[in-house]
């Protein structure tokens, strides 16, 4: 029942972000007189379709993966003498980069529109207080402590962890120091620097970030007390039961959940023995440490997850809300903030800057988009807005296949006075294919990845 609703948040998102999209590419080829043979969300043979009074076959498609419209073009095929003015091919260059970035721009609105709704609704986070500094790391060098509130990184306020953790992720592309203001326990400002002389490229791969600068936000003392347990997991076979407190591991004291994991992340494959205490018993179990591939390493678990222990106080706890105005203001700010830092990202990518793994394929999408869906409606529209900016972005991209490659096209013909030659678009066409291909694999390997480890 979980994959079936991951799948279907899925094809939700999917079929709105798509449905958008193509919408935009729709109402500005009508604003500008070009003739729409077909709107389709999804490829392949249609399963539903009809066909509206303006002539247009609207269609939900086979293939859930993308969609299209179909525009009047005399070089598909020979069009009545009476319809001429309606194709595509006939229309000012102007027209047609004006059609083809309308698909691309109607997600960029959409993100607005989407963040000025939580933006109004109020959108919960919580405060970037650091907790636990690693000694001799950057963050302790910096004089990072426990406690900290970080009010600012480089020229922007951070009030909440994403706004941290986005801002710390682009001054480190930037190079140089992170540079940080913090406010300590007793309102106290100060400016602190993170200088960072590890490889910054391993820092951008997925988790890595904190942990290679040292430090990580507060959260509440998690006791360890066995909560959920993992089907088949070891210590399902062991015997471990929910409720059973670890009070030692091979001799060694356990305060927390996090001293749990400390002790056991280290030891794949190791035969661990469990103290425990089970209604007023002590007992000793011993468990078969699996081993598991996190990334480069292999990692030991055991299969637990920690006993609810309580809501997070408030005086951590914020909320984003502003007016109808302010509120489009800041989602119109918040949409172009994640714009920039996504083609940032891309483009350190291609320049081997930042790490490949933060490409993500549908897996990885659709395990978010169902994760999303099962906390609500505000966190979904969140997660449509995310892809929504990544869609504004890649579909800019000056790649053949997409519409920004179709713009250089339409710059090129412009620049030259008549239309590339169809071998020329063809070989660009193949070029684009492969490119793709080559992402997809990528992002393909990351899920698959992810989902094995």
């Amino acid at each position: 029942m979980t994959i079936l609703s991951y799948v279907l948040a899925f094809l939700v998102a999917i079929g709105v972000l798509v449905a958008v999209h193509e919408y935009g590419h729709f109402w500005m080829a009508r604003r500008l007189g070009i003739r729409v043979l077909r709107f389709s969300i999804g490829f392949g043979k249609p399963l539903w379709s009809r066909r509206g009074a303006d002539g247009t076959e609207y269609a939900v498609s086979a293939i859930p993966l993308g969609g299209y419209v179909k525009l009047l073009d005399e070089r598909e095929g020979p069009i009545e003498p009476s319809q001429l003015a309606e194709a595509y091919n006939r229309k000012p260059v102007w027209a047609r980069i004006l059609v083809l970035l309308a698909g691309p721009f109607a997600n960029f609105l959409f993100a607005v529109l989407a963040y000025w709704v939580l933006f109004v609704a109020g959108v919960p986070a919580l405060k970037p207080v650091l907790g636990e500094v690693t000694a001799d790391s950057p963050a302790a060098q910096a004089g990072l402590r426990a406690g900290d509130e970080i009010v600012a990184v480089g020229q922007r306020e951070t009030g909440t962890r994403e706004a941290a953790v986005l801002a710390v992720l682009d001054e480190l592309m930037n190079g140089g120091s992170i540079e940080l203001q913090l406010r300590d326990a007793d309102g106290n400002v100060r400016g602190a620097a993170l200088r960072v002389e590890a490889d910054r490229r391993a820092l951008t791969e997925p988790g890595a970030l904190l942990p290679g600068l040292g430090f990580d936000f507060w959260y509440p003392v998690v006791p360890a007390v066995v909560g959920n347990i993992v089907p088949g997991s070891p210590a399902e076979r062991a015997g471990l039961r929910e409720g059973d407190a670890i009070v030692a591991v091979d001799g060694q004291a356990v305060s927390n959940f996090a001293g749990l994991v400390a002790q056991v992340q280290p030891k794949p494959g190791a035969r661990l023995a469990f103290t425990i205490e089970r209604q007023g018993t002590r007992l000793s179990i011993p468990v078969e440490v699996e081993s598991q591939r996190e990334g480069e390493r292999l990692v030991g678990r055991i299969g637990v997850q920690p006993a609810p222990s309580g809501a997070l106080p408030e005086e951590m706890r914020t909320r984003e809300r502003h007016g109808p105005f302010g509120a489009l203001v800041r989602a119109t700010d918040k949409t172009w903030d994640m714009s920039v830092l996504t083609v940032r990202m891309l483009w350190n990518v291609a320049t081997g800057d930042v790490s490949v793994k933060n490409l993500s394929g549908p897996i990885n999408i659709a395990e978010y988009a169902g994760f999303s869906a099962r906390q609500g409606i505000l966190a979904f529209l969140s997660f449509l807005a995310i892809v929504s900016v990544s869609l504004f972005v890649l579909n800019l991209l000056p790649i053949p296949i997409l519409d920004g490659g179709q713009i250089v096209y339409q710059l090129a013909e412009l620049a030259k006075g008549s239309p590339l030659s169809e071998r020329t678009q063809a070989v660009g066409q193949q070029i684009g294919i492969l490119l793709l291909l080559v992402l997809m694999s990528f992002a393909f390997y990351n899920d698959l990845s992810r989902l094995f480890s």
